[in-house]
């Protein structure tokens, strides 16, 4: 398999290319060339195979030639070891809980491949690795926990200041070891715009050897897919269209979605479910992509004004508003929604819904009001509610029960460094360190 930019301007590569890249030479995203298309017996297949055994058949053909077949499954049998789980609260509900891996968010999936893969690149290289990585909660915690004492590589990620909650700060900021945390005194658009002009510098990528573990990073993707397949293995068959809900901030969830489709799931439709940073919502709307300085929201971890996976996410759609509209809705949602979703559900279900997954329930809801037609709704439930357990108790008047493994983060002492929005400053400490 190779690997092409957004941009075009940059040559093909291969996946270990892309990966250690991070960001393509001319500033575009890595995008595999093809996506192929599996049967519909092979898809029935999925249903009856192992699920380790579903996700290595599904990233093979990504990882030919660069990875033998004996690494990858390695790599997919440590890094997914943990369930997905489905809970239907109606015929029409489905919430699929992707918080059962070690840090309680979806992006476990991503960092414990990405990082497996990334110390299998790296081997015998004599410069050490640096990941920079911006997040704006969830993807600290399973990056920091995925490459924790990965040798031969070093982390680190900058968080924007009292912008996330407590428990998602304290899962990266007290590991040490290869784990460093820059605590940025800006918002998380400012931590992403750092980590971009990083890989943009040639003199500094000359000295320092540097690969990103965000959602700019393909390989971040890839095994996003696993869980998209995990879906439709535990859906029942249905005759009406299937429309998933997905929690957006950066879009690099949706984008897998959108390979996923491409591989040949049945999914009719997607909804784009935002806060009030609405970018992609208003661009379905308008035509016209206007993003904003991010603000804050209960559902922080996706406050993104301008998301990274834009130009995927068009490129996959051909560049074309009539060919994204086709596949994506759009839908954002106030904090007084995402507090009132989360009380209905409670209500109604007896559910607990983390704002972020409140965020994609409230947007199937609206999808299902303007399209009555018959659909079932699938919602990715992108984090344990207990990571965000003030909010929770503001939506439905109680706190949600705390993992004993999350309660351990939240008695150790943080380590995180202060740092200012200035790109100097951030220069001169990576190459000081």
């Amino acid at each position: 398999m190779r690997y092409r930019s957004t941009s075009g301007k940059a040559p093909l590569t291969s996946l270990r290319g892309a990966t250690l890249r991070g960001l393509a030479p001319d500033g575009g995203l890595y995008l595999p060339v093809e996506i192929a298309r599996h049967t519909p017996e092979e898809l029935e297949e999925f249903r009856r195979l192992p699920f380790t055994e579903v996700c290595f058949r599904v990233v093979r053909p990504f990882a030919t030639p660069d990875v033998p077949e004996e690494v990858l499954w390695q790599i997919v049998a440590e890094a997914i070891n943990f369930p997905v789980k489905l809970v239907s609260l109606s015929p029409a509900l489905h919430i699929l809980e992707l918080f059962h891996g070690p840090t309680l968010a979806f992006k476990d999936f991503g960092a414990r491949f990405m990082a497996r893969l990334m110390g299998y690149f790296v081997r015998g290289e004599e410069r050490q690795l640096t990941v920079l990585v911006a997040t704006s909660g969830d993807t600290g915690s399973a990056v920091a926990h995925g490459f924790l004492r990965v040798p031969g590589i070093r982390v680190v990620i900058l968080y924007p200041s009292k912008r996330i909650s407590e428990a998602q700060e304290k899962q990266f900021t007290t590991l040490g070891e290869n784990i460093t945390a820059l605590e940025i005194s800006g918002t998380f658009d400012d931590c992403q715009r750092l980590v971009k002009q990083a890989f943009a510098d040639e003199a500094l990528n000359q000295r320092a050897f540097l690969t990103s573990a965000n959602s700019i990073n393909v390989a971040r993707l890839l095994p996003q897919m696993f869980y998209h397949v995990a879906a439709y293995r535990q859906l029942p068959v249905a005759s009406v269209p299937l429309i998933v809900s997905v929690p957006s901030g950066n879009f690099g969830n949706l984008t897998a979605g959108l390979f996923a489709k491409r591989l040949g799931l049945p999914v009719s439709r997607f909804i784009a479910a935002t806060n009030a940073n609405d970018a992609v919502p208003r661009y379905l709307l308008s035509g016209e992509y206007k993003p904003k300085e991010a603000v804050a929201t209960y559902s922080n971890a996706m406050d993104v004004g301008n998301p990274n996976n834009f130009p995927r996410l068009l490129d996959l759609c051909r560049n074309r508003i009539e060919n994204v509209r086709k596949e994506i809705w759009g839908q954002s949602a106030t904090d007084e929604e995402t507090l009132q979703q989360m009380h209905y559900v409670w209500d109604r279900f007896r559910y607990i819904s983390d704002p972020h997954t409140a965020v994609g329930i409230h947007a199937w809801e609206a999808y299902r009001k303007e399209h009555p037609e018959p659909s079932q709704g699938l919602v990715l439930a992108t984090a344990h509610p207990a990571k965000f357990a003030e909010i929770v108790q503001k939506g439905i008047g109680i706190a949600p029960p705390l993992p004993s493994r999350l309660a351990e983060y939240l008695n150790r002492p943080k380590l995180s460094l202060p740092m200012t929005t200035n790109y100097d400053d951030f220069k001169q400490f990576l190459l000081a360190h």
